[in-house]
């Protein structure tokens, strides 16, 4: 607990009523508002003193937790040297995102955007010998991503404060180990830290590696969907989610295939305007064009210098958006895949965009066909004619089967789980965590090494372990605020308890009272601060709920008059009214 003496007059507080222009989502407008953070520049900021306490309390929960499992904390310099990022390839692979510099000598620099490199080649030189096995080293340090767009202020940034955390293990039995102990840790920060969220499986990205996890905090406003059952512990990214087809089996025909026109209906919920049929009958077409070498479920091999280019219809129900994770996966071998654009759907399938379907498909067009498609029956499809489409469309009687049949859609409230236990729902989350398996990508690449006991040598397996410090912020602001200002969860609130005295600079028994309140709460370890500015009341309360601190004492001479002091709880927006004598253990139940 902070336990230093803090008086509002010799503090620096600086709110304003003005939303910033540049303000896109609550949690910005509100730290700004507040004084927690004032931009520098885009994507740049400074945190202020009430923002700096936030970030230091958070700090310190991390701390607590990660030093408790183990975690030996370092600090590594911001700017890393260019060799270490092209012997893993992500000089050129991470593209603009990396700030790359060049100092006097013309010698090529990054400044860190995450640090699995500069970690790896500590662990390459300090760690030889299977007995010095396992080990957790992590920092609290400044990052710079060269985002293309900041926006939601410290939420996507450029420069931030991340928490990362790398683990160094003998095999991948104790490296699983360690990933597990890790997610117990990330579970007991968020929870300290008082937060509503929830962990999903997640894709490994840029970073790499076999495994990975995802904390997300609930928020309306996040970036990130997530799937979770309304029955079961499934939760996963909604880019990762399995969809399940949505119809066990497929139906016999009972609908003849006809043509017919649709005039000036292209968009899918237009034709099903115009035919009066819900979009669910509808099953829309997508041209894409590959570029490949080799295709996973394709006997076709090519050599390296050749490459085929083939076009793919893709097939969805016109209510389902595509996957396009899923899609890369389902081409993992091909070099590229993209959308076709106007001139080659014309030229391939003879209709304009809009029109085209799979029924006497041209032959060197393949079919690509979603799981919920391969059920259905009785469909609408475009007929490779300009404002015409089939309707009553059957697999077998009219369609020859696809090509390829796999999960390529997006998953949607209501869809069975894959777990087959419960039914989807979706939220959306603020990604303020991730944690990644390795395995050997990075020391392999590194040549970071163990001996073991025969005296031969091995990789060591490894994982990393983020946690967006400055984003963490903005999250718990996302998630909890109101028209007054932030509702700061107790733990991170840049102070607890404020002692808002009415007529301190001219009552002598307002001043000995607050002090003593003062006095005594900061004895027993709470982080409180007295409002000793003389601001009028309404000023006061105005402010100090702006900023967001969890309780507020007003004191004044009636207050003393009467021996009954208010206390205010912000995140109920409730009062009441208690003697002096019971404040510090009312206060005490409620900061505990």
């Amino acid at each position: 607990m902070v336990k230093d003496i803090m008086r509002a007059n010799s503090f620096h507080i600086k709110t304003q009523k003005e939303q910033p222009a540049d303000s896109d989502i609550a949690s910005y407008g509100l730290m700004v508002r507040s004084g927690i953070v004032k931009k520098l520049s885009s994507g740049i900021y400074t945190y202020m003193p009430t923002g700096l306490r936030v970030i230091k309390k958070i700090e310190n929960i991390i701390r607590k937790e990660m030093n408790g499992i183990g975690g030996i904390e370092i600090l590594t310099p911001i700017i890393q040297p260019a060799e270490l990022w092209k012997v893993t390839n992500r000089w050129e692979s991470l593209g603009n995102e990396l700030l790359r510099i060049k100092d006097r000598h013309n010698r090529d620099f990054v400044v860190q955007p995450t640090s699995e490199e500069v970690f790896t080649d500590i662990a390459k030189h300090e760690i030889q010998s299977w007995k010095q096995l396992p080990k957790i080293f992590y920092q609290i340090q400044t990052k710079f991503r060269d985002e293309r767009r900041p926006r939601f202020g410290v939420m996507r940034a450029r420069e931030f404060i991340m928490k990362d955390a790398y683990s160094f293990d003998l095999d991948t039995k104790n490296a699983s180990g360690t990933y597990e102990k890790m997610l117990q840790c990330y579970k007991s920060i968020f929870n300290k830290i008082g937060l509503d969220y929830k962990i999903v499986k997640a894709d490994t990205g840029t970073i790499g590696g076999d495994k990975s996890h995802e904390f997300q905090v609930i928020a309306k406003t996040g970036e990130d969907e997530i799937a979770f059952s309304n029955k079961s512990d499934f939760s996963e990214n909604v880019e990762l989610a399995k969809a399940v087809s949505v119809y066990p089996e497929r139906s016999s025909p009972k609908e003849k295939m006809q043509i017919v026109r649709t005039t000036n209906a292209y968009k899918c919920e237009d034709v099903a305007n115009f035919l009066r049929v819900s979009p669910k009958k509808i099953v829309k077409s997508l041209l894409i064009t590959v570029s490949e070498n080799l295709h996973k479920n394709s006997t076709e091999m090519t050599t390296d210098k050749q490459i085929n280019i083939s076009y793919w219809l893709i097939l969805l129900r016109s209510d389902h958006s595509l996957n396009e994770l899923k899609l890369n996966n389902v081409f993992s071998s091909c070099s590229t895949w993209r959308f076709a654009n106007k001139d080659e759907i014309e030229k391939i399938m003879g209709c304009q965009p809009g029109s085209i379907g799979p029924v006497n498909l041209n032959k060197a067009v393949r079919v690509l066909v979603d799981k919920t498609v391969e059920n259905m029956s009785d469909f609408i499809v475009g007929a490779n004619k300009n404002e015409f489409h089939f309707i009553g469309v059957n697999w077998l009687r009219d369609l020859n089967p696809p090509d390829l049949i796999d999960d390529i859609r997006n998953v949607v409230n209501g869809d069975p789980t894959p777990d087959g236990n419960g039914v989807i729902s979706i939220q959306r989350g603020i990604e303020v965590g991730h944690i990644f398996y390795l395995g050997d990508k990075y020391s392999r690449e590194i040549g970071a090494n163990i001996f073991l006991e025969d005296g031969s040598s091995v990789s060591m397996e490894m994982g990393c372990y983020g946690i967006g410090v400055s984003r963490l912020i903005a999250a718990a602001v996302e998630q909890s605020h109101d028209k007054k200002g932030i509702i700061w969860p107790r733990s991170i609130a840049p102070f607890e308890v404020v002692i808002c005295p009415i007529g301190i600079l001219t009552n002598a028994d307002v001043r000995k009272h607050s002090n003593q309140i003062y006095s005594k709460l900061i004895s027993l370890g709470c982080d409180v601060i007295i409002d000793d500015r003389g601001e009028r009341p309404g000023v006061m309360f105005a402010e100090w709920e702006l900023i967001g601190v969890p309780l507020r004492v007003t004191i004044g001479p009636k207050s003393i008059e009467s021996g009954k002091v208010e206390i205010y709880f912000r995140h109920s927006d409730t009062k009441v009214d208690c003697s002096i004598d019971e404040i510090v253990n009312i206060i005490l139940e409620n900061t505990s």
